[in-house]
């Protein structure tokens, strides 16, 4: 199965990108043909600063490699290093409906939340839909928000498959999403999901002292120690339980619903548990920080590979358009 899936350099990797995300990303490079890149185009709609663009795609790289990905059994490369992207952006622009992209909840929230309403934003999932489409992908990792984006992925493939392929052929592979719904909600310091946006996020490379204080600011009710709660409808559980160990986790459920702990102790907990799974990774990424032309090397091998990719799928294209 062709694997594709890619994460915007929009600042440092936090808990829920790993939840939601990166762990897929290295369980599935095992058994299929995967491609996972850096969306440092899509990080134009948030990050308009060039150092601090290109410092946040070097880390997103890093920590990636760090986390598990393996070059030599996945693609990773970064989305500019592609250019067909854009081109195969453009081809898709010309045959999607206004109204489809009107109805992306994604570009209602943020321009909610504050951002102004650019064409980049209107346009995120046409660009998203290259992304994916460019690469024969069959399956695409993604978190529960990012479903209708590629639901308006199939919508553009199946229209330009209809208007250029025709019923003799098909330009374009339909891809399925591929969603754990167990993790599709990462809880956030402020018991919202965790996101940049609401700035409740927890860095998955922040040093053990940040990840103790951090984790301490995590929101929670005023029910005393003593008395009993519900775990199943505390947010402070929900986040301690995707990283404790199975006992631990047993424990403290065991304990929550008998009444006796408090939430002072299971944020210590959840603090350390934070720390001891990632103490690896963070010692391969001092690693890889280490060894900057590796990275490099990673990072043109990726680029050339998935472009040779790329460019089939664009000619393909190009072709049922008449251009070329």
């Amino acid at each position: 199965m062709r694997i594709l899936s890619g994460i915007q350099p929009s600042g440092a990797l936090h808990i829920g990108n790993y939840l939601g995300a990166i762990r897929q990303y290295v369980a599935l490079q095992d058994a299929n043909d995967a491609y996972y890149f850096v969306a440092d185009y899509h990080a134009l709609t948030s990050v308009r600063d060039a150092a601090t663009l290109h410092k946040y795609v070097s880390d997103v790289l890093v920590d990636l490699l760090a986390l598990g990905l393996d070059p030599e059994r996945a693609v990773l490369f970064v989305q500019s290093d592609v250019p067909e992207t854009v081109e195969l952006s453009w081809l898709l622009t010309s045959v999607t409906p206004m109204g489809w992209l009107e109805k992306c909840v994604s570009y209602k929230d943020k321009v909610q939340q504050g951002l102004p309403a650019e064409h980049g934003l209107f346009a995120y999932p046409v660009l998203q839909a290259a992304d994916i489409l460019l690469y024969d992908a069959d399956l695409v990792p993604v978190g529960q928000d990012q479903k209708q984006h590629l639901e308006i992925t199939r919508d553009v493939a199946e229209r330009f498959n209809h208007v250029y392929g025709g019923k003799k052929k098909e330009v374009f592979r339909l891809p399925k999403p591929y969603i754990l719904d167990s993790v599709a909600v990462v809880p956030g310091l402020d018991g919202r999901k965790m996101s940049k946006s609401y700035s409740n996020t927890i860095e998955i490379f922040d040093e053990p002292a940040a990840i103790r204080k951090k984790v301490k600011k995590f929101v929670t009710d005023s029910t005393p120690v003593e008395a009993p709660k519900d775990p199943d409808a505390d947010p402070l559980f929900g986040l301690f339980k995707l990283f404790a160990k199975e006992a631990d986790r047993d424990e403290v459920e065991r304990r929550y619903r008998e009444g006796g702990i408090g939430y002072g102790e299971v944020k210590t907990r959840l603090g350390e548990a934070l720390i001891e799974t990632f103490a690896e990774a963070r010692e391969r990424r001092a690693d890889w920080v280490a060894h900057p032309e590796r990275v490099a090397a990673v990072r043109a091998a990726g680029a050339e590979k998935a472009r040779a990719t790329a460019r089939k799928v664009l000619d393909r294209a190009r072709a049922a358009c008449g251009l070329g």
